[in-house]
């Protein structure tokens, strides 16, 4: 054909004519001013069947009721783009103008076309000028869908936005976040690698490489860029996906630029990838020219949503069985008979050449040819029907009105409902194929899933389909390896988020997944976690526990102290009227006996998990039960101060002050207050210490002030006891009750003071041990020291428990200290008194009631003191005093 004029590569007369642009060859040649086909090793078979496709469906649709009714048929102008923007602008002027010798073909009411995204960009800037519709089966750029810039343009295939987000959603599910891309350089591989880029950043997907290839491989700067691109994917070895979006020719000259590489001293390396497919290429298996499919790896592709095929391969059939006539309007078919020799070739050539369109069918490319005629028919029988025009007269059907008719209308494909969108878009979603190899050949139509673009998800056609699919994840393709549970990412220096370093999580953080951007933190208070941990750990509760062996000791020891006291209170209740049990003071050994019973229940209190009531009751229970026993020995003490006070004076006020219940009242009102005061202000409570292992449980003793003020108050009394009955140390050795309460209230003491700094440096689940021991140690120093003597005479030494011994021992004590007394006297006067010494009175205090401290035989003595008035006095008189003595 010659420059500025285009012939039709085939027509077909029609009352309304639809334009066809298909890329029947792949390049054009130019010699001088004349354009010629290039040579037929480019003519493209599959593309062929496309073009006849657009015919059977033009001569389907003529025979359908929607046309027959309204007696209009359709006719067509298909031209051959050969792949060449210019080849393709010279046809607008045969789609826009009248043309040839035939009237009733003018002008074109709609167009089919073109193939490829740069092609529809060009010539739909010049039908637009026309508003002459404009229906592309396979370009699929995202520029084309604004309807500002091209409003005649409307296509049935998805735009590439859906197709890199079918893509994303591939890589982001198969784990491959490290991926290559090689796209055409022009609108169709810029916007589609701009929206790529786009969405894989959105979900963590980094593009190592972006190589553009020319459109056209007709320069010299072509094979340079060829063999660039095959270079940088051999220096990224990493790198095992790459998606590409180019043509078929381009992706062929790669792989066999890929396969040269080793033979060019380029270290050798496996070639094999991942090759994610676009549409442009995807169902073409004109790629592999010397190279095989297990040269080069898997190719994972998407193409558009096929249909039912069989109404196109009925029409190769009848064109098989058909004579020659009808290849007087179609050139194509002319060339493709020439190339395989039908005409003049051996019977069976024929045949051959159709079975080898069947086997070349772009099933995805049909159908949306298919489904762009049907809405062009539907578009023009609405608008015949709805007007009273003559739709057979040339001219009068409009573009503007098919166009018009296009935007509002539903048009149906194989028994389904479909209409454009705003944007002038079919989104029907994408198939995925898998190629294959099957004795030496590749099969590019193994459909394996679905992409709905709805929900961006996919759908499997079968389970192995599925599997096969599923198996490629094993394929790394990663900047940097996942780092594992207890690591998180640190991302290295670069432009790229997906290459980084994997780092151990501190401690008390953990990572529960692999790749994770950060360690989540531990719950400080409950648990904890080592350096690199993948979970925490639940912290333990610790707190002096009942199952602690130390603990089962101590807890023997307060079960072993309830029942002595058990059994001396039993004890002493029984042999209550022997002198031992009196001279012990008789109703008050009974309350000391009580408290301390308390006293060892309160040890109990410190075992056990804490609470706040168990706070609370362990400390105040201890402090009123060994308030009351300190209390009671306080009485004890001042009665010896009492016995050995021979000022008369002195005496006669201390007896006074001399009331036992109402000092023991006293005292214990005393520690109430404090004790009432501290639960009130600061109270002891239950608190949980937070170690980074573990938790304490305790108490905390609110206010430890009021603790001190509470144990200082015990150790106050104590001193005081300790003071008086140091002075009565000297009584008889049998029943020294004096030496006794020193030897207890000494023990209390020294016991508490060690108390004291060991609790203030101490902590752990033992603190409450060591106020535990210090109660044992004051409660069996008191039963050591006060009872166990006593039940040792009581129960082994009864010949000393009755009132004829007790008089024998105090009269020999007497009758010791009269002795001392005069040799006392002497010495310090240097002269011998007359008068008879003094009696001493004190031992008569723990006489049992009318009972006589003189021996039977003795029926007067004179000069005895009184052991309440300190007055020299009948025996008589004396006896009187010492049972008012007694009975205190």
């Amino acid at each position: 054909m010659e420059t500025g004029q285009a012939t039709a590569g085939a027509t077909a007369p029609g009352d309304v004519i639809i334009g066809g642009l298909f890329p029947i060859h792949d390049a054009v040649e130019k010699v001088g001013s004349t354009v010629l086909w290039a040579n037929s090793s480019r003519f493209n078979k599959g593309r062929l069947t496309v073009a006849l496709a657009m015919i059977n469906a033009i001569e389907t649709i003529n025979r359908s009721p929607k046309l027959t009714d309204i007696g209009i048929t359709l006719g067509y102008r298909i031209h051959d783009s050969c792949r060449d923007v210019s080849t393709a602008l010279r046809t607008v002027d045969d789609f826009s103008h009248q043309g040839g010798q035939n009237t009733s073909s003018g002008g074109v009411a709609a167009v089919v076309g073109a193939s490829s995204s740069e092609m529809s960009i060009s010539i739909a800037r010049q039908l637009t000028l026309h508003m002459i519709p404009q229906i592309s089966y396979s370009s699929t750029a995202v520029i084309l869908s604004d309807k500002n810039r091209f409003p005649a343009f409307m296509r049935t295939v998805p735009n590439d936005n859906h197709q890199t987000a079918a893509m994303v959603k591939l890589l982001s599910d198969s784990g491959w976040n490290w991926v290559g891309m090689v796209t055409t350089d022009g609108d169709y591989g810029r916007s589609a690698l701009d929206s790529f880029v786009t969405q894989a950043s959105e979900k963590g997907i980094c593009v190592a490489f972006k190589e553009i290839l020319p459109g056209s491989l007709n320069t010299p700067e072509s094979q340079s860029a060829i063999y660039r691109a095959a270079t940088t994917i051999h220096k990224h070895p990493k790198v095992q996906v790459i998606v590409s979006f180019v043509h078929p020719t381009h992706m062929a000259n790669l792989y066999t630029a890929l396969i040269a590489l080793p033979r060019t001293g380029l270290k050798s390396q496996s070639i094999k990838r991942i090759w994610v497919a676009s549409d442009s290429w995807s169902s073409s298996s004109s790629v592999f020219d010397n190279v095989t499919l297990e040269d080069i790896g898997h190719i994972v592709g998407f193409t558009f949503k096929s249909g039912n095929l069989s109404s196109l391969n009925r029409y190769l059939t009848r064109l098989e069985s058909d004579g020659e006539d009808h290849l007087g309007n179609n050139s194509f078919l002319q060339e493709f008979y020439a190339q395989m020799n039908v005409s003049g070739g051996a019977p069976g050539m024929k045949s051959k050449a159709f079975e080898m369109l069947r086997g070349n069918t772009i099933a995805g490319s049909v159908f949306s040819v298919e489904m762009a005629v049907n809405a062009i028919a539907q578009a023009v029988a609405y608008v015949c029907a709805s007007s009273s025009k003559n739709c057979k007269i040339p001219g009068s059907l409009k573009p503007q009105e098919v166009l018009k008719a296009l935007r509002s209308i539903q048009f149906e494909q194989e028994e389904r409902k479909y209409k454009f969108d705003g944007n002038g878009d079919i989104s029907l979603g994408y198939d995925v194929i898998m190629w294959r190899s099957e004795s030496g050949n590749v099969c590019v139509h193994n459909v394996v899933a679905e992409y709905h673009p709805g929900n961006s998800s996919f759908s499997y056609t079968s389970q192995s389909n599925r599997r096969q699919l599923m198996d490629l994840r094993r394929v790394v393709s990663k900047c940097s390896d996942s780092c594992l549970p207890g690591e998180f990412k640190k991302t290295a220096e670069g432009p790229y988020t997906c290459c980084y370093e994997c780092i151990n999580c501190t401690e008390n953080h953990y990572s529960d997944r692999t790749g994770n951007d950060q360690c989540l933190s531990c719950d400080p208070k409950t648990e904890w976690s080592t350096l690199g941990s993948s979970g925490c750990n639940a912290k333990t509760l610790e707190y002096f526990s009942w199952r602690d062996g130390f603990a089962v000791v101590l807890l023997t020891f307060s079960a072993l102290g309830i029942l002595l006291v058990m059994v001396m209170g039993a004890l002493f209740l029984h042999r209550r009227h022997t002198p031992v049990v009196k001279a012990a003071g008789g109703a008050l050994c009974q309350a000391i006996l009580f408290s301390l019973v308390g006293s060892f229940v309160s040890a109990v209190l410190f075992v056990g998990q804490p609470n706040d009531l168990r706070c609370k009751a362990r400390q105040v229970l201890f402090g009123l039960s060994f308030t009351l026993c300190v209390s009671c020995i306080l009485v004890k003490s001042l009665k010896i101060l009492l016995a050995f006070q021979f000022n008369p004076g002195l005496q006669h006020l201390l007896r006074r002050l001399y009331k036992p219940y109402i000092i023991v009242a006293g005292c214990m009102a005393a520690q109430v207050a404090i004790c009432a005061c501290w639960l009130f202000l600061k109270s002891p409570f239950y608190n949980v210490v937070i170690y980074p292992k573990t938790q304490l449980a305790e108490c905390h003793e609110g206010s430890y002030v009021a603790f001190g003020a509470m144990l200082g108050y015990i150790a106050v009394l104590a001193l005081v006891c300790f003071i008086c009955a140091f002075k009565g140390r000297k009584l008889p050795e049998k029943y020294n009750e004096a030496k006794f309460i020193t030897f207890g209230m000494l023990l209390y003491l020294i016991s508490w003071m060690i108390f004291v700094p060991v609790h203030v440096t101490t902590s752990g689940i033992y603190l409450p041990a060591v106020e535990m021991v210090v109660i044992l140690i004051s409660n069996y120093g008191i039963l050591a020291c006060h009872f166990l003597p006593k039940c040792y005479v009581i129960l082994f030494k009864k010949s000393q428990n009755t009132s004829s011994a007790f008089r024998k021992n105090l009269f020999e004590f007497s009758s010791k200290e009269s002795k001392a007394a005069s040799v006392s006297d002497v010495s310090l006067s240097g002269e011998k008194h007359t008068s008879q010494p003094y009696i001493v009175s004190a031992p008569s205090l723990f006489l049992p009631p009318k009972e006589n401290i003189l021996p039977h035989r003795t029926t007067e003595v004179t000069n005895h003191t009184d052991c309440c008035s300190g007055y020299r006095t009948s025996a008589t008189n004396q006896r009187n005093r010492l049972r008012r003595c007694t009975s205190i």
